[in-house]
């Protein structure tokens, strides 16, 4: 008998297109440099990073399985304290609003 396969959870195309214009903003204003990407079992992690070698700052996860709970996406910070979590995507990146002003601004 073979073991039951489990499906990896991933970003879908629109999700993953989302998150990458929020990266790509925050890329232009200078304030992160790297990211990367982990499908598993039961997450789907989009880790942001200001430089490769340095821990993640941010987390944008996708677990299914709290769909129905506390909403499927989350906004991880670098100590694991969950600043967003929600059902919709968009409105749980709009955590990052306020950050991508403030690095705007300082450039000026």
């Amino acid at each position: 008998m073979s073991p039951a396969i489990v499906p990896q959870v991933t970003f879908d195309r629109p999700e993953l297109n989302r998150i990458l214009t929020v990266y790509g903003r925050m890329v232009a204003a200078g304030e992160w440099r790297d990211y990367a990407l982990d499908f598993l079992d039961e997450v789907a992690v989009f880790s942001i990073f200001r430089h490769a070698s340095e821990m993640p700052l941010y987390r944008i996860e996708k677990r299914p399985r709290l769909k129905a709970k506390q909403g499927q996406y989350s906004v991880i910070a670098a100590g694991g304290v969950i600043l967003k979590r929600g059902q919709e995507l968009a409105q749980v990146l709009k955590i990052f609003d306020n950050k991508l002003l403030k690095a705007l601004n300082a450039k000026d």
